[in-house]
């Protein structure tokens, strides 16, 4: 055999150990065991939300239903006013969400790209808010909502909402903005491009992944967040749904069916949401190591 056969021979790919193997296989068990564990809750509460009293209370917990009660669904949206909760909740998050990106973006913009003096002791102001826990600021927001006749409306959730979510969400655009060449702004300046059509033709969509970052940071806070809807919300009529399920407690304190419903109706909603977005999530978090 000539040299020449030798050299263009396949080399034998080396043969995976058993104990490589072995090992891929346990971490795979490891991962589906811990996904199940994560995924189990919200399979649980689906199961949970078809039974009646009877089943919920006769030991087995985690079997199926005997008969899938649909009609926990039904009554939880009529008889339990989770309707009602549901459309509260979602107006309250909706303008949220829209006033937090809308404000945050202009605030991080101006903060990162424009130079002015007082730009750094804004920033630290800002992020000092982070600091702040809701319990200190409930009753100063109290009165002041009291004193602006707010207290009882969708605007005493709204405007804590977007007072507690522009900090985080400023410091996770500004970063984003930072890392964007200046070339680009100058180069649309020379094209005529005003600072309004720079910003939104051009500055946002590069920070895209953040913005689905904030904009689910924000939508997970206002809609679980129980605190101020509590406290800022006595007239049903404006009741958001963590509020709502509280009453659902008392007034079907023998039907866990229905709440059980309810709580699914509130729910499903996030895992929703996540689904949608986690690519951008997944993109910002890896853009924002990959900068830090």
């Amino acid at each position: 055999m000539s040299t020449l056969n030798v050299m263009l021979q396949k080399k034998p790919r080396p043969q995976r150990s058993i104990t490589g193997a072995i090992g891929k296989v346990l971490l795979q068990a490891c991962l589906m065991l811990i996904a199940f564990i994560q995924i189990y809750p919200l399979i649980w509460l689906a199961l949970f939300s078809l039974k009646d009293n009877s089943e919920i209370f006769s030991g087995d917990v985690v079997g199926l239903p005997k008969a899938f009660l649909w009609s926990n669904y039904s009554r939880a949206l009529s008889d339990g006013h989770v309707l009602n909760y549901f459309m509260n909740s979602v107006l309250v998050t909706v303008v949220s969400i829209v006033l937090v990106l809308i404000l945050s973006s202009m605030t991080g913009y101006a903060i990162t790209r424009m130079n002015w003096k007082l730009s750094g002791l804004t920033m630290t102001l800002i992020l000092l808010g982070m600091m702040v826990p809701i319990h200190a600021a409930l009753l100063p927001l109290f009165i002041i909502l009291k004193n602006l006749s707010l207290l009882n409306s969708y605007w005493a959730l709204i405007i804590p909402y977007v007072a507690f979510g522009i900090p985080m969400a400023v410091f996770i655009l500004g970063s984003f903005f930072k890392g964007i060449p200046r070339e680009m702004e100058e180069s649309a300046v020379m094209d005529g491009c005003g600072i309004y059509r720079t910003f939104f033709s051009i500055i946002l969509p590069l920070v895209t992944p953040a913005i689905s970052t904030v904009a689910i940071f924000t939508f997970l806070s206002c809609w679980n967040e129980l605190m101020f809807a509590v406290t800022f919300i006595n007239n049903t009529a404006y009741q958001t749904l963590t509020v709502g399920m509280m009453s659902m407690v008392g007034t079907y304190i023998t039907q866990w069916g229905i709440i059980g419903a309810g709580l699914m109706i509130t729910t499903v909603p996030t895992v929703v949401i996540y689904l949608l977005l986690n690519k951008q999530v997944q993109k910002s978090m890896i853009a924002g190591a990959i900068k830090g």
